[in-house]
């Protein structure tokens, strides 16, 4: 794995032009060619085509771009940590991660409060799906994870300490002007002749089994790589979606959302390690439990309770 050849490939994506990405990285065009080509022959795919204007990935060179691009970051925090420590500076940066729709607002929050309370502080945010973050707070690279049990749910891991934060009820965003913009709750067999979109297994499976409960078919029939894509969708008026509520506060201006009857619900927890826990986790997770109120689309507030579990 060249690290070097895995860069070169992300500039090129974010430029979308060999020539641009060889200026960029002090290369020559044919030395960023080769690197492309021989990422190509190890993977035995294409990862870009051309176009008109330059180059853009294809599928496989879209879905190798988000794992390059989180592996590069991972690397460059690695790097800095060494040299905070060659030049005294090792104090312990705080790793975080969080759902993309808990990522997006609450625990952004939570770290400014924190920030306030505490002084400067390194920290950093991964954004991921809840399973792949679990891994990591055990595997030791984060040192607290918000997470949610929304399908297959949350394993039972004596390693990891689990904190309840509240429910958080998932609604539909509309684009504007939609016919159920404005509304009430809705009964979700009323959107039945809707296009849904959907990012994620875990949403499409609370999506479906509330649709079952009301005997209708969710009509799942477009899928985005991520939360932005998925909003994206909904935007430009291809479908209507499934979110949860407490990103309601991160929206986009050309969405709304609108609340369903007897509506899914997923729990939003915390989790840290039992061992090695570091200093600031505690504090944060106070912050965290203060400040998660449980979006209502009728304008009150559930009252989130918070509790140790093993």
């Amino acid at each position: 794995m060249d690290l070097t050849v895995w860069r070169t490939f992300v500039t090129v994506c974010r430029l979308g032009s060999l020539s641009a990405a060889a200026t960029e990285l002090h290369h020559t065009q044919s030395a960023v060619s080769r690197q492309i080509a021989g990422l190509e022959r190890q993977f035995g795919v294409s990862l870009v085509e051309r176009h008109a204007r330059g180059v853009r990935p294809t599928a496989a060179g879209e879905v190798f771009r988000r794992h390059a691009v989180a592996t590069l970051n991972e690397a460059d925090r690695a790097v800095r940590a060494v040299r905070d420590v060659r030049d005294g500076r090792g104090d312990r940066p705080l790793a975080i991660g969080a759902t993309p729709s808990l990522a997006a607002g609450l625990v952004p929050e939570a770290v400014r409060d924190l920030l306030r309370r505490e002084g400067p502080v390194r920290w950093s945010l991964v954004p991921a799906l809840s399973a792949p973050l679990h891994g990591r707070v055990v595997a030791g690279d984060l040192d607290l994870a918000v997470i949610t049990d929304a399908p297959p749910g949350l394993p039972a891991d004596p390693r990891v300490e689990r904190r309840f934060l509240g429910l958080d009820e998932m609604v539909v965003v509309l684009p504007l002007g939609h016919a159920r913009a404005g509304d009430g709750r809705v009964p979700v067999a009323a959107l039945a002749d809707e296009t849904w979109a959907e990012d994620n297994d875990g949403s499409a499976a609370l999506l479906r089994r509330h649709a079952a409960r009301a005997g209708v078919d969710a009509r799942i029939d477009l899928t985005a790589a991520d939360l932005p894509g998925k909003l994206a969708l909904v935007a430009t008026g291809h479908a209507i979606a499934l979110i949860p509520g407490v990103l309601t506060r991160a929206l986009r201006a050309d969405v709304t959302t609108v609340g369903l009857v007897d509506p899914p619900s997923r729990g939003i927890y915390t989790i840290t390690p039992h061992r090695d826990v570091h200093p600031l986790a505690a504090p944060l997770l106070d912050l965290l439990a203060g400040a998660f109120v449980p979006h209502r689309p009728d304008g009150s507030a559930a009252v989130a309770r918070s509790c140790t579990m093993d």
